[in-house]
């Protein structure tokens, strides 16, 4: 049975651009052939600021958005996040998100796919990595920098890569499924 990979859309903010990279990035890893790849938009969750009034390691959640939350993370077995640079950090709503759950994260592997101007979210990519590091889960090194995104994205919302973005995203799956593997024995 192939390992579960969720695409996660991480920008919530009207007008964004992440769906587009998304498609891209959930054609690429169906290619790719060695994950069942779901692409899930973090909008359509409609987290508010983080309201439960547990803390997350008990699992004790309250609210029905934290519970679907919740099952949506635990279902995967590697995430790649596709994250926009906000004044150099990833989105509030994907801080956010990561916060509302914890052991459901843990022992899985994360691939990022940043997208932005000049650096092409690099600086959104580190800081996150720091969160997810917290969470126990094991961000690869590979990954997809995306510059001048807007420039990419034809009339029809169509984001167009050049090769080298195919390239990464190539050797950021190959290696995403290698820790998916590893790591799965560490979740029994």
């Amino acid at each position: 049975m192939q390992p579960k990979l969720h695409i996660i859309i991480c920008s919530t903010r009207p007008g964004r651009v992440g769906p587009y990279v998304g498609k891209w990035f959930h054609k690429l890893a169906v290619r790719h052939g060695k994950f069942a790849a779901l692409l899930v938009d973090l909008a359509e969750f409609n987290l508010p600021v983080y309201d439960e009034p547990e803390h997350p390691v008990l699992q004790r959640y309250q609210h029905t958005h934290t519970k679907n939350w919740s099952a949506s993370v635990n279902a995967a077995d590697a995430y790649v996040f596709v994250t926009p640079e906000y004044n150099f950090g990833p989105p509030p709503a994907l801080l956010n998100a990561l916060n509302y759950v914890y052991k459901e994260w843990n022992y899985k592997p994360a691939g990022i796919v940043s997208y932005g101007g000049v650096s092409g979210g690099l600086r959104s990519a580190l800081v996150e990595k720091l969160t997810l590091t917290t969470l126990k889960m094991m961000p690869m090194v590979e990954a997809v920098t995306i510059q001048h995104v807007s420039k990419l994205i034809d009339q029809k919302k169509n984001f167009t890569p050049q090769d080298h973005h195919v390239s990464s995203g190539q050797a950021m799956l190959d290696e995403l499924h290698k820790w998916t593997l590893a790591l799965r024995t560490m979740r029994i």
